[in-house]
């Protein structure tokens, strides 16, 4: 018989409050619901709910989110003035058609995406791109959204955004496209100021690297990138060139890498784990202690490396014992 699993309870204070997460700073406002109400909304924001006016919306509330206290507007905005932002990921038309399919069945859109006013009767969606589509697929003529008052928020909504689970290939290609944005908005602006924005160093570097090569097999480097990779002190404007040199240095290990698979092929081993085994092979972080080599360094390294790699040394056991492949997907 099945038992029932017992679902744990999290960790609580002494006075009964859920504790902190490790690395959470963030200290709430002190705001109750009935605080939460903005009556008379003033400056920028009493700009954005008339210009919302004047391009056909609905401001249908104005309030203080309970976080931050950051005055938002839900409204309801014309479809056909909303797009995608340019930098977010590649539209799923698998997933738009499970949206569709469920809203056909409820009848219902309960979501609201998040919405920027970007220029004259025009708004821009960091987040809801599946959601935008799917509305305008099924002739809605109006979207829910909650409308932001600084366009930089934009930015920050990979952090932020939990409609879909990206995978790294997405999530890096997503990275990329912010990047690029941002180096023709904000150049002056310091690449390791963006770490919200960005999540991790290895992303940018990846992200050109999917561009450039679409089947690239980024999974397979992700552990050596998460120690190796760092975000540049140095403007976005400089550091995109930067951010291209490691990536060409990564594009270059990868070649090396797939030459030492097809010697492997040839030697009679076959195995869809080839990439990712060849990588481990190569590594030599598995067995460094303390700091890490300089990237540039570490990738010349490796490139050698696996250029040097003895297909006739390897057996088909050592292949079968490293494990599965590092995932696109993770």
């Amino acid at each position: 018989m099945a038992t029932r699993k017992v679902q744990k309870k999290r960790p609580v204070t002494k006075a009964g409050r859920p504790r902190k997460r490790k690395g959470v700073t963030l200290e709430p406002t002190q705001l109750g619901p009935t605080a939460l109400p903005v009556a008379a909304p003033e400056g920028p924001t009493a700009a954005l709910a008339a210009a919302v006016a004047a391009d056909g919306g609905q401001v249908l509330a104005i309030y203080r989110e309970p976080l931050g206290g950051h005055v938002q507007l839900l409204c309801a905005l014309p479809i056909d003035e909303v797009e995608r932002t340019p930098f977010q990921r590649d539209v799923s038309d698998s997933h738009v058609r499970k949206l569709t399919l469920a809203m056909d069945r409820t009848r219902r859109y309960l979501d609201p995406i998040i919405a920027v006013r970007v220029g004259d009767r025009a708004y821009q969606t960091p987040n809801g791109g599946h959601r935008l589509t799917a509305l305008k697929e099924l002739g809605a003529k109006a979207v829910l959204a909650l409308v932001i008052p600084k366009v930089e928020v934009q930015y920050q909504i990979l952090a932020l955004n939990i409609e879909k689970a990206h995978n790294l290939r997405e999530k890096a290609l997503e990275v990329k496209r912010m990047y690029e944005d941002l180096v023709t908005h904000a150049p002056d602006r310091l690449e390791s100021a963006c770490v919200l924005e960005f999540e991790e160093p290895m992303l940018p570097t990846l992200g050109f690297a999917y561009e450039e090569r679409g089947r690239f097999s980024g999974g397979a480097y992700s552990s050596v990138l998460r120690k190796a990779d760092a975000f540049f002190d140095k403007p976005l404007a400089e550091a995109v060139e930067l951010r291209k040199a490691r990536t060409a240095k990564l594009m270059a290990l990868d070649d090396a890498v797939g030459e030492a698979v097809e010697r492997l092929k040839a030697a009679g081993l076959h195995s869809p784990y080839l990439r990712p085994f060849v990588v481990a092979r190569v590594n030599p972080l598995r067995f460094m202690k303390g700091s890490v080599p300089p990237f540039d360094e570490l990738m010349e390294t490796m490139t050698k490396r696996a250029r040097g790699l003895d297909a006739g040394k390897i057996k088909p056991t050592d292949i079968a014992s490293s494990g599965g492949p590092a995932s696109d997907e993770e």
